[in-house]
């Protein structure tokens, strides 16, 4: 693993950050069988990204500008028209979130002339899903891997083998812990990911001012152990914290929507005059404040979630959920591509990570984030 030597960070994050205070359940419907793992072969097979479908047009000014950020900070840029062929893994295709990032790597595919297969667990809590998905795409002569860990030690060993069998590798949001893989000898190239940590302390500490610096309040984490879960449970631990919140529940709902809305029925049950939840992404989020409405107390109890997905944009358009922490998954998976193609082409990549840009999203601001992705 080569040494961390800085972090870039997208100057649009200065900028997206003062709309902040101003002013990853029911599974998405989206076509998921050529990306999930099944027991055949067939099925195995990600979809091959043919070229022949139109690719998305960035309109909103700030998705713009945190392009235009990231491709100069990736510069120079690998050559177009190779022919490469990239493997993408990402945690599911159930979640939309990562649907996007799928968007992200197969536009990019596109764009330069490449191949792009992208491949997911069942569900997102499914670590050896994931590991068997990888596993199937190294038999089949890929250039390079672009990989989304569900857990620090869940891919180590595929990784591994695509070192061994000289296929570069890239990390895209989440990475493979650095001492396992070194005990592995597996490498990772470079990492592109945004600051998670500091997306769970943003979340709450935008609560407890809705709060007015005080009231009961709860953490509902994905899963249990994942890099991504963990630092933003603990940044939504410190946000409240530091901002006069008393945490009285933190439990982790694997990702889940449903499973979400029964631990949050649960804390409420227990805790009748609870104020806020922050949650680890939006499809919790939105489970949680379904709970709230069922219990008939959602005005009093603040819910904000992670990742900021259509479905979140629309609760928070009509009142109900509260915020979301906004990302960008279609960079991720664009940024992933570039990454790799520079990987396979040779290129010196100076730097080992690369950070995305985020912001809060609320009733005040939701508009500038049209067509956000």
């Amino acid at each position: 693993m080569k040494k961390f030597k800085g972090f870039l960070i997208i100057a649009l994050c200065l900028l997206v950050a003062c709309f902040v205070f101003s002013g990853c359940t029911q599974e998405d419907p989206a076509d998921t069988q050529d990306n999930q793992v099944s027991d055949t072969d067939e099925n195995n097979d990600a979809t091959e990204n043919n070229g022949e479908e139109e690719t998305f047009t960035i309109t909103n000014e700030l998705l713009k500008q945190a392009e235009a950020e990231m491709l100069e900070m990736l510069q120079p840029l690998p050559e177009k028209g190779n022919g490469e062929k990239i493997g993408a893994v990402t945690f599911s295709m159930t979640n939309p979130f990562w649907v996007t990032v799928q968007e992200g790597y197969e536009d990019a595919a596109k764009e330069y002339g490449v191949t792009v297969d992208v491949v997911g667990s069942p569900d997102e809590a499914d670590e050896q899903g994931q590991a068997d998905a990888m596993i199937a795409l190294l038999a089949k002569d890929y250039d390079a891997f672009a990989v989304s860990s569900m857990t620090p030690y869940s891919l180590v060993n595929p990784v591994a083998e695509a070192t061994a069998q000289g296929i570069k590798v890239v990390a895209v949001g989440t990475n493979i812990d650095t001492q396992a893989a070194a005990d592995a000898g597996a490498q990772v190239e470079a990492f592109v990911t945004s600051d998670f940590e500091a997306q769970g302390k943003l979340g709450a500490a935008y609560i407890m001012e809705l709060l007015g610096g005080s009231g009961k309040v709860a953490v509902i984490e994905g899963q249990a152990g994942a890099d991504n879960s963990e630092q933003r449970k603990n940044g939504a631990i410190a946000g409240f914290e530091e901002n006069g919140g008393e945490i009285v529940a933190v439990e982790a709902a694997n990702w889940d929507r449903q499973t979400a809305y029964d631990i949050a029925t649960n804390i409420l049950q227990a805790n009748p005059d609870l104020g806020g939840i922050m949650c680890a992404n939006d499809e919790m989020a939105l489970g949680v404040v379904e709970a709230m409405k069922a219990a008939g107390v959602k005005d009093q109890v603040k819910v904000v979630g992670i990742d900021f997905i259509e479905e979140a944009k629309t609760s928070i358009e009509n009142g109900e959920l509260d915020g979301s922490v906004v990302m960008s998954p279609y960079l991720y998976g664009k940024a992933g591509l570039i990454l790799a193609l520079k990987a396979v082409q040779g290129h010196e990549i100076t730097e080992d990570m690369f950070w995305t840009p985020f912001a809060l999203v609320n009733s005040e601001n939701v508009d500038q984030y049209d067509g956000w992705k």
